[in-house]
């Protein structure tokens, strides 16, 4: 199995698009590029702020391609590679497996309630199909199932299961993930919710995938370097600011917002495919003003 550190901040890097909704290859390039020169530890392709539920396999394989491409190693790439059934799953796997992914990021899943026997057993058939590290991706209030602690604990007793992100926002479960794979020196525990970095940090965890880091990599990553070097307050003040831009989340569907707030830094990302794609002149207003406000506190 590929040996990799998995840590620190993790981009879940957004898919710019034309006016067309097709894939804009030169921007994606150039985000990767600003990115890696901000200091994030890696990249993830596909995930919900790259708005991998509405991509087709083709565009998913075409993006990481682009990010493998472009990254040079430099990082590592992670790929979304979860689908709703095991065998899809697997047959995306094994194709970022091919195209040179480091690690996949498998999210449970959708639509269809599953019970907890049933979500260990198809990551374990996915696990079973690869030969890369996998992260597990538990994102409850958009997929409608839950990895339960003793679930993750389960997984990970399988080598390439390698650690889990958790999005659902309770601290508590991400806990119980960190107590529940302690005794695995090398199964790391990521947040998914970027309110909880500093937490997770400070709780045993390695790191986020933050969606914020679309929008401010340099402070993103600045909260687990300044952790990592004793400096707590620092990564606290990191931490605190992106409070106010988390607020415009109100405004509209979290990742229409992050790359909305891209798109007003300058860089043509375009938006969101529809109908994934509406936010409202109230919603851009406050996200100018908070823009604006947060570029003043850095340059002072």
């Amino acid at each position: 199995m590929k040996k990799v550190e998995i840590k620190g901040i993790i981009t879940p890097i957004v898919t710019p698009m034309n006016e067309d909704e097709t894939i804009n290859e030169q921007e994606l390039r150039n985000q990767v590029n600003r990115q890696i020169e901000a200091g994030v530890h890696g990249l993830f392709t596909s995930g919900t702020n790259g708005e991998g539920y509405i991509l087709s396999e083709l565009e998913k394989e075409r993006v990481l391609t682009i990010v493998i491409d472009e990254t040079k190693g430099r990082v590592p790439v992670h790929a979304g590679t979860g689908c709703i059934g095991t065998q899809d799953t697997i047959g995306l796997s094994k194709k970022a497996q091919a195209l040179g992914a480091d690690v996949l990021s498998v999210i449970t899943p959708s639509f269809a309630a599953a019970s907890q026997d049933e979500l260990y057993e198809h990551f374990k058939e996915v696990a079973q199909a690869v030969q890369i590290p996998i992260v597990l991706y538990n994102i409850p209030a958009r997929t409608g199932n839950s990895l339960l602690p003793e679930t993750v604990a389960r997984l990970s007793e399988i080598k390439n299961i390698v650690g889990v992100k958790d999005s659902s926002g309770n601290f508590d479960l991400m806990l119980q993930y960190i107590e529940k794979t302690r005794e695995r020196e090398d199964f790391v525990v990521l947040a998914g919710n970027d309110s909880l970095i500093l937490w997770n940090l400070m709780a045993g965890g390695k790191g986020a995938v933050s969606g914020c880091a679309n929008v401010y990599p340099a402070v993103m990553a600045s909260i687990y370097e300044r952790f990592l070097a004793g400096d707590v307050k620092g990564a606290r003040e990191a931490q605190d600011s992106i409070r106010t831009f988390r607020n415009c989340f109100k405004y509209g569907n979290p990742n229409t917002i992050v790359k909305t707030a891209v798109k007003l830094l300058g860089y043509p990302v375009g938006n969101c495919r529809a109908p994934f794609n509406q936010l409202s002149d109230v919603g851009i207003q406050a996200l100018e003003f908070v823009l604006l406000e947060n570029e003043k506190k850095e340059m002072s």
